[in-house]
C-alpha cells in the first residue's frame, strides 16, 4: 500500500510538491553484472540504467532532470526552450526531445566544449538527433567551463525581441534551481526498489562534471539518513571547480526540502583521478573501461562521461578502495549516441 502523505518524511512530502512533467517510463531498471563483479573479483557490482529510463530520443539523465524544469517552462507559459553545451552534448539533444514532446521549439548553442575535431563530428551523435527533432542548433566557438554562459543570455534577448517566449536552461540544467530534484527523487525510487529486490546498496558511484545528477544524489541519501556513501568521479578536467559547484549545488537543494538541514563537510566527495586531463577526451583507461564493460557484459558506455566513471568504478573495485562486502550501485547516465563522432577511437 502506498504511503500517504502524513506518513512520508517532510522532505519527500516537499519533494512531490513541485510541479513534474512524465517523461520517463517508470523507475529506471537497476540491473545486477555478474561478469564484471567476478572478473574484478570483489564488491557485488549493480548498475541503475538511466540511459533505458526514457523513450524521448534514447532517454538519460538530463531527462529525469528536465521533468522538473519543462514542468516550470510550462507554468511561466514557454513557447521556446533555449539552452547551451558542448557539440556532443546528450544534455542539448535531451532538451529538444523534451521540447518536441511538450510541443514546444528549442534552440540549442553547440559550443566548442572539445578540443577535438574528427570527420563528421558535428553532424552525428546527439547533434544528429536534435537536428532530426527539428531543434534550432547554432554551432559557435565558445569552450569549455561548467559556470554561466553569456551566450546564453544572448540567445534568450534575441529571442525575446523577436516575439517568443524563451525558458533558459543552463549547460546540464546544473544551475537551474530545480535542476538537482530529480536526482533527489532518483533515491526515493532506489529505496523502493532496493526493497523489491532485497538489497541495500551502500555505496553509488556516478559522474560529476555540471554536478547536478550528484548533487541530487548526495542531498538524497543524506536526507534518506542510511549511511549511504555517494562517490563522484570527474569528468571535467576541473575537479577544483566541479566539486565547488557541485556543494553549491546540493546547499541550494538541502535548503528547497529542508531548510533546517545542513550539508556535512564530507557529503561531497569527488574523485579526480580518472577525468583523463580534460574534458570530452578519451585517454586509455577510459577505453580499456568501456572495453571491459561492452566485452563483459554488453554494457555501452560512452567515452565522454561514462567510460570515465567506469574506469574510477572498476579501479575502485579492484584495489580494495570499496569494501568486497559492499553492494556498489553504478549509476549510468546514458551518453551512448555521441559513440558515433567518437568511431576512430575504436
Amino acid at each position: 500500500m502506498a504511503a500517504t502523505a502524513a506518513q512520508l518524511p517532510g522532505w519527500v512530502s516537499k519533494l512531490r510538491s513541485f510541479p513534474k512533467e512524465r517523461f520517463l517510463f517508470g523507475p529506471s531498471p537497476v540491473q545486477h553484472l555478474p561478469r564484471l563483479s567476478a572478473h574484478l573479483g570483489g564488491a557485488s557490482i549493480w548498475a541503475k540504467r538511466e540511459d533505458c529510463n526514457s523513450g524521448l530520443a534514447y532517454g538519460g539523465n538530463k531527462v529525469r532532470k528536465l521533468e522538473y524544469v519543462v514542468a516550470d517552462a510550462l507554468k511561466e507559459g514557454a513557447d521556446t526552450l533555449v539552452s547551451i553545451g558542448g557539440v556532443q552534448s546528450n544534455h542539448t539533444r535531451a532538451v529538444t526531445a523534451c521540447a518536441a514532446a511538450s510541443g514546444l521549439k528549442a534552440v540549442t548553442l553547440q559550443e566548442a566544449w572539445v578540443p577535438y575535431n574528427p570527420p563528421l563530428y558535428d553532424k552525428t551523435g546527439n547533434i544528429l538527433l536534435s537536428r532530426l527533432m527539428g531543434g534550432d542548433v547554432r554551432l559557435n566557438s565558445e569552450c569549455f567551463h561548467i559556470g554561466p554562459k553569456a551566450s546564453l543570455d544572448a540567445a534568450v534577448r534575441e529571442l525575446k525581441d523577436r516575439g517568443a517566449k524563451p525558458y533558459s536552461i543552463p549547460a546540464g540544467a546544473s544551475l537551474h534551481p530545480l535542476g538537482a530534484l530529480g536526482f533527489v527523487d532518483f533515491i526515493v525510487e532506489l529505496a523502493g526498489q532496493e526493497k523489491d529486490l532485497g538489497v541495500f546498496f551502500d555505496t553509488i558511484v556516478v559522474c560529476s562534471v555540471t554536478g547536478s545528477s550528484h548533487s541530487g544524489i548526495a542531498v538524497g541519501a543524506l536526507l534518506e539518513g542510511r549511511g549511504r556513501k555517494v562517490i563522484g568521479i570527474d569528468a571535467s578536467g576541473r575537479p577544483v571547480d566541479t566539486k565547488a559547484q557541485v556543494t553549491n549545488i546540493a546547499k541550494d537543494t538541502l535548503a528547497l526540502l529542508d531548510p533546517d538541514a545542513r550539508l556535512p563537510d564530507d557529503a561531497v566527495v569527488l574523485d579526480e583521478r580518472f577525468h583523463a586531463g580534460m574534458y570530452g577526451i578519451p585517454d586509455e583507461q577510459t577505453k580499456a573501461a568501456m572495453r571491459l564493460g561492452a566485452q563483459l557484459e554488453a554494457f555501452i558506455t560512452d567515452p565522454v562521461y561514462e567510460g570515465k566513471s567506469l574506469a574510477g568504478l572498476i579501479h575502485l573495485v579492484r584495489s580494495g578502495e570499496i569494501a568486497p562486502s559492499s553492494k556498489v550501485l553504478y549509476v549510468h547516465l546514458g551518453g551512448q549516441p555521441a559513440l558515433n563522432a567518437y568511431s576512430e577511437e575504436f
